[in-house]
């Protein structure tokens, strides 16, 4: 059981582990078919499909990547990352001459994850084993690989949709939007973020570490890719109607909100930073214009509950900064994003003394105008407010000290993230 537990806790994060319960000499003849199956022949590329019960539509697929590598020159292999198929898909995979690695974890990101690492080629194209993919033609894909690219995306728009290939709402909507808010939030210069028919640089998408499970391993990739400054690439492909019987795999409701929930996860900037610089910068200009009295506009008078709503924004705006902050300083530390150069020099700056110092000048600054407010309120025998410069006073005061409670909540909260971790 030790030798067991040494062979597991030293397994090469590229090689699919068998399934559990295999004893210390299986694995390592597990370990070393692998190493003398990639040491025999240096391969340039490996055409990948993730597969779960594609009976129909497999050896199709198949033919069409071996008549490839045979046409272009290639020396190459077709992998089919099985996902547990019951339909007897990794016999047609072994009779039609491709390399079969099970994949035992369960979604479509686990089962390209696991083919990924098993892959022998210097370069990786990916694609659905449902022949909606064109698999007889590459060469656009293998042209930018060769030439440096290290992740090149197909664009279905670009290459054409055959009718009924592609759901309207898919095409109209759900892929548009969140290609867009991919390109607006990373900046990355495609057109199709989801399209399925992809090739990468094996080695430096191994790099990234992925680890989607679902759908949304569609979304990691580009965008680490992006973040991590990979050279990202496009070139024009076509989709075609897949050849199944049965429904896709692929939920639309549920898989798109996986997609955008990664989306968000992964950019702290337009998750929390734009709405709370959006909050506080509406706020303060409320307060500015109101806190001196009424205002009118169009006839329309802005007087003390604009003032409250006011103070209500930057309260939100300041609160909604501060998580940009504690997310962007957490994905750094843990390595969920790559370090922000911009951060990396603002920090040394924001110290926990520092920030603490500036919520006990807010903290004071407040209770004093509360204070100054409420003796006023006082003189006058505790009566009825009948001017409201009192209240507009009030409050400014109790939004700077909610403000400064935020502040050195958040510094505490900072400084917790960025302790030396055991063993580091």
């Amino acid at each position: 059981m030790n030798t067991v537990r040494k062979v597991e806790a030293n397994w090469p994060d590229h090689v699919e582990k068998p399934e559990e319960g295999v004893g210390a000499f299986e694995l390592l003849k597990h370990l070393r078919s692998e190493f003398e199956g990639q040491a025999a022949s240096e391969l340039e590329l490996t055409i990948l499909m993730p597969c779960l019960n594609e009976a129909e539509t497999l050896a199709t697929c198949i033919r069409k990547a071996r008549d490839y590598l045979d046409r272009a020159g290639i020396k190459g292999e077709v992998l089919i990352a099985d996902n547990g198929s019951t339909d007897g898909s990794q016999q047609i995979a072994k009779e039609e001459g491709a390399r079969v690695q099970p994949v035992s974890a369960r979604g479509y990101g686990a089962a390209l994850i696991g083919g990924i690492r098993a892959a022998r080629g210097k370069y990786v194209i990916m694609g659905d084993a449902d022949d909606s993919y064109d698999f007889s033609s590459l060469d656009a894909f293998v042209w930018e690989l060769r030439e440096g690219a290290q992740l090149v995306m197909g664009n279905r728009f670009q290459g054409g949709i055959a009718p009924g290939a592609m759901p309207f709402l898919h095409r109209m909507l759900g892929n548009p939007v969140l290609s867009f808010i991919g390109r607006l939030f990373f900046k990355i210069p495609v057109g199709d973020f989801h399209c399925g028919l992809r090739g990468f640089n094996r080695d430096a998408i191994r790099d990234l570490k992925l680890s989607s499970p679902g759908m949304e391993f569609a979304s990691e990739m580009v965008v680490k890719a992006s973040l991590n400054e990979l050279d990202i690439r496009e070139v024009p492909t076509t989709l075609s109607p897949d050849g199944r019987s049965r429904a896709p795999h692929l939920r639309t409701w549920r898989d798109g909100w996986r997609h955008l929930r990664f989306l968000l996860l992964h950019s702290p900037k337009w998750l929390f930073g734009v709405p709370g610089s959006t909050l506080l910068g509406a706020g303060l200009v409320g307060i500015a214009a109101l806190i001196g009295g009424p205002l009118e506009i169009a006839g329309i008078r802005l007087d003390l509950l604009t003032l409250v709503a006011s103070c209500f924004s930057v309260i939100l705006g300041v609160q909604l900064l501060t998580f940009s902050l504690l997310t962007r300083v957490y994905a750094g530390e843990f390595g969920v994003l790559p370090k922000s150069k911009h951060l990396d020099r603002i920090l040394p700056f924001l110290t926990l003394e520092r920030q603490l110092q500036l919520a006990a000048v807010l903290c004071v600054a407040g209770l004093a105008g509360a204070g100054a407010a409420f003796s006023g309120w006082a003189s006058s025998g505790f009566g009825d407010i009948v001017g409201n410069s009192t209240l507009r006073w009030f409050s400014l005061s109790l939004t700077s000290v909610a403000i400064s409670v935020q502040l050195a909540a958040a510094a505490f909260l900072a400084s917790f993230i960025r302790l030396p971790q055991p063993g580091k």
